[in-house]
């Protein structure tokens, strides 16, 4: 009867193991490429727009949920550690997301404010959380989180009625724009109203 040897197994092992960290990297690398949140010229932006499908479905992404090879290399991946968001240059890295909140008073009165972190530990936290926010595909995960942050916001502003959640990415500008004074470029995402009392948010263009 032939056995497999343990070197053979461990050689696989670590093959698998391997390609999977190169493949999540690789998606990083490409989803940062693609949108615009790198120094690269437009050229690689569009080439990496077209790779990122490619990048995606050789992960089991493109899958549906519940999937059985998609479940299990997620599975694999997020016990391994794999999915801490290992980029090219360090892992969990956070893209430069921002949200705001725009709080509605019943007089009429409108006031801005941004998610505060009682700690710098909280602070990482908070920005690990936005991250993700940016990065998920899936809607109701998505509305979830915003309307987390929103309802922690909404305790220290008991007399907002409604609060609108804009979310957004910001991207610095080029070092030659920046030699020209050229500021910083807001890219609006999505946003979410959410009524008090009301369990679901509104999803805004």
């Amino acid at each position: 009867m032939h056995t497999v040897r343990p070197r053979a197994l461990y050689t696989a092992a670590f093959v698998f193991h391997f390609s999977v960290i190169v493949g999540v990297s690789c998606r990083e690398a490409v989803f940062n490429v693609a949108r615009g949140l790198t120094f690269l010229p437009g050229s690689c932006v569009s080439a990496a727009e077209r790779i990122e499908p490619v990048v995606e479905g050789a992960l089991g992404r493109r899958l549906s949920s519940s999937n059985p090879v998609r479940v299990g290399l997620s599975t694999y991946w997020e016990l391994a550690g794999v999915e801490g968001r290992y980029g090219y240059f360090a892992p969990n890295v956070p893209g430069p997301y921002k949200l705001v909140l725009e709080l509605h008073y019943p007089e009429g009165g409108v006031e801005y404010a941004l998610p505060r972190a009682s700690s710098a530990a909280a602070g990482l936290r908070l920005v690990g959380l936005l991250d993700e926010i940016g990065r998920t595909r899936s809607e109701p995960l998505r509305e979830y989180m915003v309307r987390s942050i929103a309802q922690a916001t909404w305790r220290e502003h008991p007399d907002a009625v409604t609060v609108r959640a804009v979310f957004g990415t910001i991207t610095p500008p080029r070092i030659g724009e920046f030699e020209q004074g050229q500021a910083d470029r807001y890219r609006f995402l999505f946003a979410y109203d959410f009524t008090r009392g009301d369990a679901s948010g509104r999803e805004g263009q």
